[in-house]
């Protein structure tokens, strides 16, 4: 009547609504997040709850063992932070007291282990370390800066502490809801593809945490016993850097190991070889035996989409991104084989039914 194309006004009135659906997540990034971490932590409690549940059985309310199991988690991170944090923090603070002159001239060149054929160019490759470290201490500094800002702002929002265990409570706790939800959403035959991608997002990200979780487990412990035996100067803050960076994939545990080398170098350590045996011996077991047990198939990420979702992910959201690439990356490749089995069955039911 008035010259508008019905369907042309469909497309503009969808991708309206999709603009309008970006701007609204933009707009509430640090609340999603939050809640996004919540889930994360719900995947964590949930296996204990679980076991916890069945070993009281029927007698004994949902709600309470829910919160017995939240009380013995959060008891055993203050244990863990009191037993362990105090060492950490004296290790970190000796080890910023030594920094500076760890890092003159002088002490440099003596302290760089070198072979016997290099040993006529000591002093020329301290002055060339030297001027590395100036200029990596100045491309530094702004980062250092950004970080310690990015710190207080969450110091101020330290309600986001309390919120996350919040929210990871009631969503165990509505568990059983959200499975019905589900189990009558796929009865509809429009239904079905979306019970299913929320099915499968469930078990991607549950394996995903997990797993990550054990990985970090692992890192921490392996290298706390490691370089305990083998003498290596500030052992738990060095390990406990190894487990943080081990959640961020590929560049995370090269980071960790030419950290704790430098460290070890400019401490005066002398057995450096065997960290870097000890570093390929660990990523072998960890790359090719412990990771591919603990991820699924649908969890694993082809290494090319890892670079990409780490250097998307960083200049998208900073560390959170970083963090959040791979996950979003298996649940996209989940979303799209859903959707390829989802037509393909619909394909085979209509040829079902023209036969």
């Amino acid at each position: 009547m008035f010259g508008i194309d019905v369907r042309t006004a469909r497309v503009v009135w969808t991708a309206a609504l999709v603009l309008l659906g970006l701007y609204c997540i933009y707009t509430m990034r640090t609340t999603l997040l939050v809640m996004l971490f919540g889930v994360f932590f719900s995947y964590l409690v949930y296996p204990l709850f679980t076991l916890a549940q069945r070993a009281c059985g029927l007698r004994v309310p949902r709600t309470l063992v829910l919160l017995v199991v939240f009380a013995a988690v959060a008891s055993i991170i203050g244990l863990v932070g009191l037993l362990f944090g105090n060492q950490i923090v004296a290790e970190a603070t000796n080890l910023g007291q030594q920094l500076p002159k760890l890092l003159q001239p002088g002490e440099l060149e003596r302290r760089l282990p070198l072979p016997a054929p290099l040993e006529p160019l000591r002093v020329r490759l301290g002055i060339l370390l030297q001027h590395l470290l100036e200029g990596g201490t100045a491309q530094a500094l702004p980062v250092v800066r950004g970080l310690g800002t990015s710190l207080f702002h969450a110091a101020g929002n330290l309600i986001y502490v309390v919120v996350v265990p919040i929210f990871s409570f009631l969503m165990i706790l509505e568990a059983p809801w959200i499975e019905s939800f589900l189990a009558s959403l796929a009865q509809r035959p429009d239904g079905r593809l979306w019970s299913n991608v929320a099915r499968g997002l469930n078990d991607v990200l549950s394996q995903y945490v997990r797993a990550l979780a054990l990985l970090v487990l692992a890192t921490l412990v392996s290298y706390s016993v490691t370089l305990g035996l083998l003498g290596v100067p500030f052992t738990l803050l060095l390990a406990g850097l190894a487990a943080v960076l081990e959640i961020i994939p590929v560049f995370g545990p090269l980071i960790a190991a030419l950290t704790i080398i430098a460290v070890a170098v400019f401490s005066g350590y002398g057995h450096v070889w065997w960290l870097v045996l000890f570093f390929a011996a660990y990523r072998i077991f960890q790359d090719y035996i412990l990771n591919p047990w603990l991820m699924s198939e649908g969890v694993n990420v082809p290494a090319i989409l890892v670079v990409f979702g780490l250097l998307a992910g960083d200049e998208l959201a900073g560390v959170p991104g970083i963090f959040l690439s791979v996950p979003v990356i298996a649940a996209l490749r989940m979303f799209a084989v859903q959707v390829r089995l989802h037509r393909a069955a619909r394909l085979n039911a209509g040829g079902a039914a023209q036969g």
